[in-house]
């Protein structure tokens, strides 16, 4: 059983979900600091001008401000996002298509930002054919500090491998996990080939809907899984 844990992004770059389809059960983790500036609201987009950030405006009340608290600042904002999405990918071969899988999302009117994030992820996952299990943190009732919360996870799902990205090689302890008989394997984002992008140079960091809108249904045939 491979478990992989991480904050919810918007509309994530590819490796996102090549962490997740590499993954039995994933495990979006919202119960931490909201931190502006982040991936947590935003992402970017090709456009003919290079890659340019798509963000929703959201409210932070305090510094100790959880991801799942985090409520959008202007209920409009997807109508913005969606004439983006037109100006920059509407000539893209599968954006008409794969838009109108989309769009009902992001008419739902939903105010929450974690609750936004983890619908797109799921109608993402479906268009790319990823079947993992994705559940909440807050379902298992973690308990203890950053590392402790994260072997707590992992024994609740009875995980015997953890995935993880490698920003957390700054703290996570692997003898630790290797301990209560949980492997540690880290992720790696090199090698992905490209693919016919819009607007030359090709830029890999940018949102998955840009290989979707790009590649359609041969967009897994992207990823590294």
């Amino acid at each position: 059983m491979t478990v992989s844990i991480l904050q919810s992004n918007y509309i994530p770059w590819k490796g996102y979900f090549d962490l997740i389809a590499r993954s039995d059960v994933f495990v979006i983790y919202d119960e931490v600091q909201y931190t502006k500036n982040d991936w947590r609201n935003r992402n970017k987009i090709k456009t003919s001008n290079g890659p340019q950030w798509l963000t929703i405006p959201v409210k932070q009340s305090s510094l100790d401000q959880k991801i799942y608290e985090t409520e959008v600042l202007k209920t409009n904002w997807y109508k913005k996002h969606i004439n983006a999405l037109q100006t920059n990918y509407g000539k893209a071969p599968y954006f008409k298509e794969f838009m109108e899988t989309l769009k009902p999302i992001y008419e739902r009117g939903e105010t929450n930002l974690s609750t936004i994030n983890k619908h797109l992820i799921e109608v993402i996952c479906e268009i790319l054919n990823i079947d993992t299990e994705i559940i909440d943190s807050r379902d298992l009732n973690l308990q203890g500090g950053r590392q402790e919360r994260l072997e707590d996870a992992c024994r609740k799902l009875k995980a015997d491998r953890y995935l993880s990205g490698n920003a957390a090689k700054s703290y996570l302890d692997e003898q630790r996990f290797e301990a209560i008989g949980i492997n540690v394997d880290w992720m790696d984002y090199k090698g992905y080939k490209t693919y016919n992008q819009l607007y030359p140079p090709f830029v890999h960091e940018v949102t998955i809907l840009d290989l979707i809108f790009n590649e359609g249904e041969k967009a897994r045939e992207f990823l590294n899984y």
